[in-house]
């Protein structure tokens, strides 16, 4: 397999919005690492502490393409809703939006993410669609030290109009 990872065939599809806790950022695009670092940090010491269970794998959603600075949300669909105040320190209530969807399934590093993005961007433009504001990737298999990046799965997502 190449660097850049390979990418399942595109697919149209309809989801359920889902009920989320997250870390919200504005974060200089060089420092997303120790972001998620932090974040997945805080997501695991508060979200008991909330009352709430993940119900899925880890997610991010970025609103806006990143540039210098990445506007993003990254946590865990949960069982309910996240009830914050001062308990929930960084972590904040959030859902993934419902909807119309393109998705794939990136495999390999998260350094060949980009390309799998532009091949599903230009897939969707190829069925005359446009997507709307806000994507996200889902991480189906947990990073461990030592692991092969060649076997991470990360589903992507596109929110389309209507």
């Amino acid at each position: 397999m190449s660097d850049a990872g390979a990418m399942t065939r595109p697919e149209l599809t309809t989801i359920t919005a889902v009920d989320t806790a997250v870390v919200r950022g504005v974060v200089p695009t060089s420092d997303l690492p120790s972001f998620f670092d932090r974040s997945f940090a805080a997501l695991g010491a508060q979200m008991a502490h909330l009352g709430v269970t993940p119900t899925g794998p880890a997610f991010a959603y970025y609103s806006s393409a990143p540039g210098t600075v990445t506007h993003l949300e990254v946590g865990f669909p949960v069982d309910g809703r996240v009830e914050g105040g001062e308990q929930g320190g960084d972590v904040v209530a959030s859902r993934l939006p419902g909807g119309r969807v393109a998705t794939a399934v990136h495999q390999g590093g998260y350094e060949g993410l980009g390309q799998s993005w532009l091949r599903l961007l230009e897939w969707v433009a190829q069925q005359g669609l446009s997507p709307a504001p806000g994507y996200w990737e889902v991480y189906l298999t947990e990073p461990t030290p030592g692991g092969d990046p060649a076997t991470h799965r990360t589903a992507l997502y596109l929110h389309l109009p209507g």
